[in-house]
Parts: C-alpha cells; structure tokens; sequence
C-alpha cells in the first residue's frame, strides 16, 4: 500500500478529499513551476500594495505618528551618530535585528527626519509575509482558497500601515510566518527520506528563528516551540548516522545560543544580564513609573483569562469590521479543529496561536497592559500587539472555507470568490473606519507631535556648531525634525560622559535642554548655577521644555571650538 492510500485511511471522512491530497502529497515540476508564478504574483501584488500606502501615508505626513517608530529610527541612527558610537548604542531593553536592518537607510539626514527610512525594512517584510502566508496555505488547499488567507493578510489596513512605518510587527510577523512554512517543507523532507534538502531546511528555519529572537522577546517563546517541533519531527525519523541529525545539532546551537548573546551583551555592556527584563526602561519599570499610588490596576493585571480576552480583542478590533467579529471567531475555531481532525503535517499550523497565551501571561504578570476604546479603561495602548495573530485568522479561515469549497462540488466555484469579495469589502470597511492602530497613532502622537514640533522650531534657531545637553528618549524628535545631529548633543546614550554632566549641567554644554520630569530637569533643580533660562515650551500632556544659555560654557571655549569634555 502506497504511503498516500494509506493516509487516506487514516483520515476522518469529515476532511474533504481535495485537502487531503493537497497536504500529503509533493509537488511535480510542472506544479511546482506553476506554485513559483502563483507565488511571483503575490510578490508583485504585495509590493503594488504597500508602495500605494507609502505614498498615502508619507504625503499626509502619518510615518512619524508613533513615538516607537521615532525611537527605533533613533536607536540605528545612535549606533553611528553620537559622541560614543558603536553597537553598545542599540541599548538593553529593544532587541537589535529592526535597528541593525534600519542603520543603512537612517544615515540619509532627509530619510531619518521625514521617516522614510524606517519604510524599506517593513515593506520588505510586508512582502515576505504576504508570500509566506499564500505559500503556507498552498500546502493545504487550491489556490482560490489560498488566496483568501493572503488577500485577508495583505489587506489589512493596519498591517498596510504598519509597512510604511519602523515598527517592527511586520518584520516578527514574516519571520512567524516563514518558520511555519520551512517547518512544513522540514516535516515533508523527513517524511521523503530527502536528508540532504531536510537538513538544508533545518538551517534556513534556524536563521529565522534567530532573526525573530534578535527581532522581539514574542520571538524567544515562538523559538523555542519551533526547535521543540522540529525535534519532534526528526525523532520520527530519528537515525544517528545520517546528516540530519548534525544538522539538528547545529540548529539546536543557534537556536539556544541567540538568547544567550543577548543576555551576556547585557551583562557586558550594562552589568546586568536581566537589564531588559528589570532595568530602568524595562516594561516593569515603565509600569512602575507610570502607576499613580492608589490607583487600580490594568485590566487583566494578575488575571489570564480577562489578560487573554483583551488581547483576543484588540486581534479582531484589529481584523475585521466590529459586526464580522462574531463570524471571523466561528471560522477560525472550526479551521483550528479542522486542522486538528487532519492527518499529515497540517497541526503545525497551529503555531501561529502562539501569541495568544504569550500576551494572555505577558499582560497578567509582565506588566504589558492593552487598552482599547471599546472597554475599560476606553483609550489606545499596545493595540498593535493583537496584529500578530493576522495569520491565524488567515490561515484557518482560509481551511474553513477551503472544507466548505468541497462538501459540494456544485458551489466549490462559488465559495472562494465570495470569501475574498467578503474580505475585500472588510479591509475596504476597515480602511473607512480607520485601522485600529491607526487610530491609537493619532490619539497618542497628535500632542507629542505638536509639542517636539513647537521645541523644533526653538532648536534649530541654536547655532548649528554648539553641542546640546539633552535627555533623547522621550522626545528626540524634536532634535529629528530640526535636523540636528545626534552627535551634537550630550544624552544619556553616553554613561560616563551623561553622569558628568548632571552633576553641573552648565559645564556640560554650552546649551541645556529640561523638560519637566526628565534628569536634565531634575540636575538643574539639584545645580541651577550658571544658566540663563532662554525660552519655555509647553505641550497639552507632554510638560514644558525650557532652554538654558550656559555662562561658563560660552565663557570658556569659542563655538567653532567647543568640543564635550
């Protein structure tokens, strides 16, 4: 008996014929011919895509509006522009892969101040997601069904908007993707006995794990259940003396040894090796900052399942329109249970669930809250987060409507033409509406915007030549738009030289910059000589700005000469 026919017998009569063939059989040449156009397409489409979001979204001035977007443009620019560059500048708590990917395009001053160096790395991987996600479901249904998971994907206006910008979501989100994808091709590779193409596979797959480790901490979780799949895999197949198990080792060593670097780089460079976890920018940290005494917690603090519900629902706030989400919830449960009642290798698709117990616990006890205006505390905060479940909700429903294609061959024609008007007519809903990220940019970025713009305006009348004591994390875009050098400041990004300078602000720099609540505010309360107050700039919500003229500094050194101590 065939390995075919005899997966066939194993398989519940419930799964359409059409999915079984499709999930256990290997593509022939001409149809793996046929599969590279198919995917050439989506290629071409992707790109038509995000180009036409990048010209909306840049001419309307929208690629700024997030304070992360304009810290991780920040970040890449520090590595090469400050008085101390080098890698040591990509900092502790930000994993590093999005600022590395970023630096050859931020070194451009015009792309770094209008924000279009952080569009090329996202597009790129808007366009790597949306070939993932269609090569994925090709494994398992036609390409009219395959379709429907890449245009709900690939449609999705806050996902859209997010490729134009240097948020790192589209980047985690290919990376997802992708490790599912060669995790498919592995099992199938094991299954044909292909050891050489499995172990070949089994080294790509650890690459894009290490790059979703190095890309955001969701990335380590996700790694690890990979690297447990994979074994899993392989131990079906399990034979010492072939070549795939060395490359299991060394794919096991990349694997554990990607979070190791990272937490010794922290010990190395900031004599911590948990700095990202409890240091003072840390996301408990921040809590801790930003939590008045006597006020309650988050919703879902210390509670999974209320954790579990909020971040569910800011994934299909972010999804679908508000009146569809009762119907995306019933097709992706019955496509996960579908894919449970399968046979081959269609249960590693389930992987792309992962992030909803990672946020459920990082909400309750990683003080990761997420607010969304439909429920308490009715504002915007890390709505973004429930975007990576887009390729579950595209997958398994793309399943669902892939089995309904073939319970009747009579209306097999029809279903997937009506699932993909019904998607289109979602995004086109959603795009009317405003995408839920979208939104929650412009609520929190319109005051801060209007407050680093205002402080701009003050900075670029300085002399260009005089250095600046600043404190950059909160609001280096002022320093952004004004098209002032990073290295022309005195910040935070410099330990020794930073210490210094708070302990008499007004030898530091010749010009010194407080806003309310930050440490150069605090140093010039603590060491008010010698500094003449010059302007003030305030902000609805973002505290004032005020300008310091230093005495000694001028007094000591010429402008054209004036280099930090």
């Amino acid at each position: 008996m065939s390995r075919r026919a005899a997966l066939r017998r194993t398989v519940p009569n419930t799964v359409p014929k059409a999915m079984l063939e499709k999930a256990t059989a290997n593509p022939l040449p001409d149809e793996r011919s046929r599969l590279a156009h198919e995917r050439h397409v989506v290629r071409l489409a992707a790109m038509v895509a995000t180009m036409a979001a990048l010209v909306y979204y840049a001419q309307h001035g929208y690629l700024l509006l997030y304070g992360d977007a304009v810290a991780h443009l920040h970040i890449a620019r520090r590595v090469f522009d400050s008085l101390n560059p080098g890698f040591r500048q990509l900092g502790s708590v930000w994993l590093p892969l999005p600022h590395l990917l970023l630096i050859p395009f931020v070194q451009k001053m015009d792309w770094w101040r209008n924000g279009m160096a952080g569009a090329a790395p996202s597009m790129a991987s808007y366009v790597l997601g949306c070939v993932g996600i269609y090569r994925l479901a090709r494994n398992w249904m036609a390409a009219r069904c395959a379709v429907i998971a890449v245009s709900f994907y690939g449609l999705n206006p806050g996902l859209l908007y997010f490729s134009t910008t240097a948020m790192t979501e589209p980047l985690f989100l290919a990376e997802m993707i992708w490790a599912s994808v060669l995790l498919v091709d592995y099992g199938r590779a094991l299954a044909d006995r292909a050891s050489r193409r499995a172990g070949r596979l089994l080294l790509y797959l650890g690459c894009v794990l290490v790059a979703a480790v190095y890309t955001r901490y969701d990335g380590w979780i996700y790694a690890a259940v990979a690297w447990l799949i994979a074994t899993i895999l392989l131990f079906r197949h399990w034979d010492l003396k072939d070549r795939k198990t060395g490359a299991w080792l060394l794919f096991t060593a990349m694997v554990a040894a990607a979070p190791v670097l990272w937490i010794a780089y922290n010990a190395k460079q900031f004599h911590d090796p948990f700095d990202f976890l409890r240091g003072p920018y840390s996301a408990r940290a921040i809590d801790a900052r930003t939590t008045k005494a006597g006020s309650p917690h988050y919703p879902g603090y210390h509670s999974l399942p209320v954790a579990a519900l909020y971040f569910f629902k800011a994934a299909e706030l972010g999804a679908v329109w508000p009146l569809c989400e009762k119907l995306l919830i019933v097709l992706t449960v019955a496509g996960s249970f579908l894919v449970l009642r399968m046979r081959g290798r269609v249960w590693i698709s389930l992987l792309l669930w992962l992030p909803l117990p990672f946020y459920a616990y990082s909400i309750a006890y990683g003080s990761v809250p997420i607010f969304i205006p439909v429920w308490w505390p009715f504002s915007y905060y890390n709505t973004r987060y429930g975007m990576e479940l887009l390729p579950a909700f595209a997958v398994f429903m793309a399943i669902t409507f892939s089995w309904l294609s073939g319970m009747r061959p009579e209306v097999t024609k029809w279903v997937p033409g009506i699932a993909v008007m019904l998607v289109v007519a979602n995004s086109a809903a959603l795009l009317h509406a405003r995408p839920l990220v979208f939104e929650e940019a412009l609520a929190n970025g319109r005051t801060r915007i209007g407050f680093e713009t205002a402080l701009a305006t003050k900075l670029a009348d300085l002399p260009p030549k005089e250095p600046i004591l600043m404190y950059t994390s909160a609001h280096v875009g002022a320093l952004q738009q004004a098209g002032i050098p990073l290295r022309n400041t005195v910040n935070e990004g410099d330990y020794l030289l930073w210490q210094k300078a708070l302990a008499d602000p007004a030898a530091a720099a010749p010009w010194v910059i407080a806003i309310d609540g930050d440490a150069v505010a605090e140093a010039i309360r603590q060491h008010p000589a010698n500094l003449d107050l010059l302007s003030v700039t305030c902000g609805l919500g973002q505290g004032c700005a005020r300008i310091y003229r230093s005495k000694i500094a001028h007094e000591s050194k010429p402008a054209d000469d004036w280099k930090p101590s």
